[in-house]
């Protein structure tokens, strides 16, 4: 007898939670069976940012002494970061750490693993410096801003085979787990569009005006800071505001919709898309700031050689006014699949009238709930269930290295694309297009750079 759609959103979300909740099925004693379980997993710090020490921190202390995990270091360029981070290990674990000015020092401590939490360019360089260092590497989002870095980051990190978590912490969700399968196993139907929007109404997000008036140029180093941006003099907003400011930072695309686009990538098994065409602009935030208060992005998606099959992915993200808030609205002929209320619905399926008319038949998703877990999208986005799930599922797979994590380094590359592809449309108002032998976006004719 044929599954039933509810039957089998019941065995995904059962599995699926088991997998990225409860961790593998694996008990703390099942730890014992894995080689070298016994031995302390020297964990390090790169960028005492407040992304780590709200979130990725708190996650990760859940479970190390679970896991014999342990913090042994921190590296920060910025002495009032190193200082706050020895604190607030101190604080949270009544150890001592090592205080590395830098990441060369941070890998002369010889450590088994590291979490990434550096400025958004930064990531993908450290990335390779981290993996090229013998660490396995839990890695913030976005993966890169430019293909560039993401081409150097992917063949870094494939050849040394190390174990790779991206941070998009979505892919450890039960609910978004549920989706995948779900979509996957053609119940669904055919994606024929997405609708997906981040809106918040925050003057101060990614604002930080105390730190500005506090810090001098002689506190950190900003050569080492720009690495291989085009250099300038010292700007203390572009060090502590970098989200606000290209080639720091992509803004709104890197920040926020490469959480979203991701999910996209990954339920329809298609990498990146074909095109992408985008708007923007500062019509709120005056500030000084360079990066979009407001865009809109609309993507084609489907396989390069079946260009009359696909669908359409529309973005839109505003810092003005928050009505709306996050949504991530999935489309087929027969329903729609929501994921802010976590419910596949019939709404606007084929209807029988409609469909008699065509000498077809109606075509309606039957009901049910995806598990009840909602992605955060507030000012301080704190431990919260997929963050702790992402992380744990890090460690175990630094521990048996035989399984992969939720979000290897393949997921983080492509995210990028879509990340560029709409950061050059919005740059240069050309459509931008992604060339496969090359592995570079194009936008009017031209590869962009910066």
């Amino acid at each position: 007898m044929e599954t039933t759609r509810r039957d089998f959103i019941k065995k995904a979300a059962l599995g699926s939670a088991a997998l990225t909740i409860g961790g593998m099925g694996l008990s703390a004693k099942s730890y014992g069976n894995i080689l070298g379980s016994n031995d302390k997993i020297r964990v390090g710090i790169l960028g005492f940012s407040n992304r780590f020490k709200d979130s990725l921190g708190p996650s990760f202390l859940k479970y190390a002494n679970e896991m014999n995990f342990e913090f042994v270091a921190i590296g920060d360029i910025w002495n009032r970061r190193r200082q706050e981070g020895q604190s607030w290990i101190k604080e949270k674990t009544g150890k001592e750490v090592f205080l590395a000015r830098n990441s060369d020092e941070l890998w002369e401590q010889k450590l088994d693993a590291v979490i990434v939490s550096t400025a958004d360019f930064q990531h993908a360089l450290h990335l390779a410096e981290a993996v090229e260092a013998g660490c396995d590497v839990y890695c913030e989002k976005p993966f890169a801003e430019t293909m560039d870095d993401a081409i150097l980051a992917l063949k870094a990190a494939k050849k040394s085979k190390k174990v790779i978590q991206i941070g998009s912490q979505r892919r450890s969700g039960p609910n978004y787990a549920a989706a995948a399968d779900y979509i996957q196993s053609g119940k669904f139907g055919n994606i024929t569009m997405v609708e997906m929007t981040w809106n918040v109404n925050q003057p101060g997000r990614w604002r930080l005006p105390s730190l500005i008036s506090s810090i001098k140029e002689s506190d950190t180093d900003w050569k080492r800071y720009l690495m291989n941006r085009p250099y300038e003099p010292w700007d203390p907003r572009k060090y502590c505001e970098y989200r606000l400011f290209w080639p720091y930072s992509s803004g709104i695309p890197g920040q926020w919709m490469s959480h979203q686009v991701d999910t996209v990538n990954w339920f329809s098994k298609l990498p990146h898309p074909r095109s992408v065409a985008a708007n923007g602009g500062i019509y709120m935030w005056k500030d000084g700031r360079k990066n979009f208060d407001t865009m809109t992005a609309v993507f084609d998606y489907g396989a390069f050689d079946k260009p009359d099959e696909g669908f359409q992915v529309l973005y839109s993200s505003r810092m003005h006014n928050s009505s709306g808030g996050t949504k991530e609205w999935y489309f087929s002929n027969g329903g729609k699949l929501d994921l802010d209320t976590n419910r596949v619905s019939s709404e606007g399926g084929m209807q029988e009238r409609e469909a008699s008319a065509m000498n077809m038949k109606a075509n309606l998703l039957e009901d049910f709930e995806l598990p009840q877990i909602k992605a955060e999208s507030g000012v301080s986005m704190g431990s919260d269930p997929l963050t702790d799930a992402h992380i744990k599922n890090w460690m175990q797979c630094v521990r048996d290295k035989n399984v992969l994590t939720n979000a290897p380094v393949e997921a983080g590359y492509n995210h990028s694309i879509a990340n560029i592809m709409v950061t050059a449309a919005l740059r240069t108002g050309q459509k931008a297009v992604f060339d496969q032998k090359t592995q570079q976006v194009i936008a009017g004719g031209e590869v962009f750079k910066y």
